[in-house]
């Protein structure tokens, strides 16, 4: 049997982080996970090069049920703190787009950087062992595992949600949540790209790895960032960021004219060059194979004299107004976050304690905590597992 002070259950970045602070306290901490090596959303994420946070984060980049909850954890730890522990390893990142900080070489690097700093906390990570039981203790917990039996006075749960099962992810965590009596809240895909109707997905597939700059719109909610035509779907940061806010049955408007004006280019350019195809003048604003699609849909051919007022309004309005309504989403499989989960009314927003049971802790995706993309997901894990490591 091993006793220490803290287990902590699940080795990613809110699980490292949680470890190497409260190890470097001076408490015996032991990390346990299924997977076979620690940190695997870590390696996978940003195309292999994480993008490991945000510079301009803040709590308004967040989703839960209780907005206010994430605020304490990123105040007290912010990404110029994550930015710190990454400097003084010498880490080589670059800014790709204002505030989002990317691994220059491969998000290995980053993970290294964990697994240093556990180690020299003196952190002991169990990799390949599964939990088959957790029992409350009069002094803490004691976990059945495929090792053998481990005693703790601290328990923290960094778990995280549903998305990609292939890289090990479950439900765990919200088991053991209802174990303790927490409430769960409903979960589902978020940051995840989106399956079109038959009517809609057989003339666009040909698009597939096509990409442009839009403005996407879902009710009140709206992002200008690029997207990207898939043999499924829409992909890219623009339908990624309005998946978290969209349902079933919502449409989605497209405007793949996000800077505007271009009604009033499509006149002058009628009154500079009226003998020019429209698909021409079309072709030097967006990418060819989309304007073709778009020209054999409305019928957009011939000189640009052919066009009168009207017509270019209703060009301006297919152009900026574009409606699609998706039938789902590619779902956890493809989803970088999992939306709901650990209802934060159980926990402290300052420590991730649960309130009604002694020395039990929650952090990272698991709880009803989810970022926007861009790097926020991963400061809550940082700022979640300092958090809870300051006080374990």
């Amino acid at each position: 049997m091993a006793t220490v002070d803290v287990v902590i259950i699940g080795a990613g970045a809110a699980g490292l982080m949680c470890a190497l602070t409260a190890g470097y306290r001076g408490r015996s901490v032991m990390v346990i996970d299924h997977a076979n090596k620690a940190g695997k959303k870590i390696l996978m994420s940003g195309g292999g090069r994480c993008n490991f946070t945000n510079m301009n984060t803040t709590p308004a980049h967040f989703l839960s049920e209780n907005p206010h909850f994430c605020i304490s954890a990123l105040k007290r730890y912010t990404p110029s703190h994550f930015v710190e522990l990454v400097d003084r390893h010498g880490l080589e990142y670059h800014e790709k787009t204002p505030g989002q900080l990317f691994c220059d070489h491969s998000s290995k690097d980053l993970l290294a950087i964990l697994m240093t700093e556990c180690e020299w906390a003196g952190v002991d990570i169990r990799l390949k062992t599964s939990i088959e039981n957790i029992s409350e203790q009069k002094d803490g917990f004691a976990l059945k595992t495929s090792l053998g039996k481990v005693e703790c006075e601290s328990l923290v749960i960094a778990t995280g949600g549903l998305s990609i099962p292939t890289m090990g992810a479950t439900g765990f965590g919200y088991d053991i949540a209802r174990q303790f009596g927490l409430e769960v809240l409903p979960t589902r895909a978020a940051l995840v790209p989106f399956t079109l109707q038959p009517h809609d997905k057989e003339p666009l597939a040909p698009l597939s790895g096509v990409s442009c700059d839009v403005e996407v719109h879902c009710g009140k909610h709206h992002f200008r960032e690029p997207m990207l035509f898939t043999h499924r779907g829409l992909s890219g940061p623009a339908m990624l960021q309005i998946s978290t806010f969209w349902h079933p049955g919502d449409s989605l408007t497209i405007d793949l004219f996000p800077q505007g004006g271009l009604l009033d280019e499509l006149r002058a350019h009628r009154h500079q060059h009226p003998k020019q195809a429209l698909e021409t003048w079309l072709n030097q604003k967006l990418p060819k194979r989309l304007v073709q699609t778009l020209s054999e849909k409305y019928g957009w051919q011939g000189a640009m004299q052919q066009y009168g007022d009207t017509r270019l309004r209703d060009i301006e309005a297919a152009l900026r107004q574009w409606q699609i309504k998706p039938s789902g989403t590619e779902g956890y499989r493809t989803a970088e976050v999992t939306l709901g989960g650990v209802d934060t009314k159980h926990l402290s927003s300052k420590t991730m304690a649960v309130t009604d049971v002694p020395n039990l802790y929650f952090i990272g995706e698991v709880m009803d905590v989810t970022g926007q993309l861009g790097g926020f997901n991963f400061q809550w894990a940082w700022a979640s597992g300092v958090s809870a490591g300051s006080t374990v």
